[in-house]
């Protein structure tokens, strides 16, 4: 799949709400400025918070931390129908099972459908609703929304700070939308490929073969009179490693090392009889 332009890439998050609903705590706040600036969303909107500066609030900027913007941004609003009020598919986001509402789904599933939404319909916007930090979402409040979502979390221990809740919503819909897109889920070096880590060339590979040989009779682990398949099987294991430039040098380093340690030991020590490499006697 060929990868769309960044500007293309970067639309639909643009189109995508995270609201959370009377907050008590600046700290969860600016903590999920921050889990959405990483995941490039950056459309916040409270409902009804607790504290009348809960977006100024030191806790809230030290949290956010760097992703002050998101809150200088943010939207505060007295009700939830306000907040929905642009959104054309909402989830509310809830660890408790509901019999009565929309129907529910997984945030895997959540995201897919989200993203699906915003390719086909025209002026289509996304939100992810999450409740109190205590309570989570009312009947009522669920009932504004299209679908109930759920983070299968240990069904013995499932309540998630509203913040880390936000954070898996937010990466499971990243995901969802690049990988539709074609984008990369892999950071970019933003930078010219590293030659040494390109695959080296058969000639070098080659030379490297002749210097390993040489290396490993001068620390005698090669007989040259009686190589055996030694030689053979190293040759295939150089060609199956696919080695690359930086791999080749560091390799030929060691070759060196280990001929200069044999050529030591045969001038403090001459054995009798043939010296290696040198076929004199």
């Amino acid at each position: 799949m060929t990868s769309l332009p960044r500007s293309d890439q970067v639309q639909p998050f643009r189109h995508v709400r995270f609201i959370m609903v009377q907050p008590s705590h600046p700290g969860n706040v600016g903590a999920a400025a921050r889990a959405m600036k990483t995941m490039g969303f950056h459309e916040l909107c409270l409902v009804a918070p607790k504290k009348h500066d809960m977006l100024r609030h030191p806790d809230a900027i030290a949290l956010a931390s760097g992703a002050t913007d998101v809150l200088e941004q943010a939207i505060v609003v007295p009700t939830l129908g306000d907040a929905l009020a642009p959104v054309t598919l909402a989830f509310a986001l809830t660890a408790r099972p509901r019999y009565l509402g929309p129907p529910a789904c997984d945030i895997r599933v959540a995201a897919q459908l989200a993203q699906q939404h915003l390719a086909h319909v025209a002026d289509a916007r996304v939100a992810v609703v999450l409740g109190t930090e205590r309570s989570g979402l009312t009947n009522d409040e669920i009932g504004l929304c299209q679908r109930v979502c759920h983070i299968p979390a240990n069904e013995a221990y499932s309540s998630l700070n509203v913040s880390q809740a936000l954070q898996l919503a937010a990466w499971e819909l990243r995901y969802a939308l690049l990988e539709a897109q074609g984008g990369t889920q892999l950071p970019d070096t933003a930078g010219k490929p590293d030659p040494g880590t390109q695959p080296a060339s058969s000639e070098r590979v080659q030379q490297l073969m002749e210097h390993w040989q040489e290396a490993l009779i001068w620390v005698k682990f090669l007989d040259p009179d009686h190589p055996k398949k030694l030689v053979p099987r190293m040759r295939h294991l150089f060609a199956r490693s696919a080695l690359s430039n930086d791999e080749v040098d560091m390799l030929r380093g060691v070759c060196t090392a280990m001929i200069k340690a044999g050529k030591l030991a045969y001038a403090q020590c001459p054995p009798r009889g043939v010296s290696p490499g040198s076929g004199e006697t």
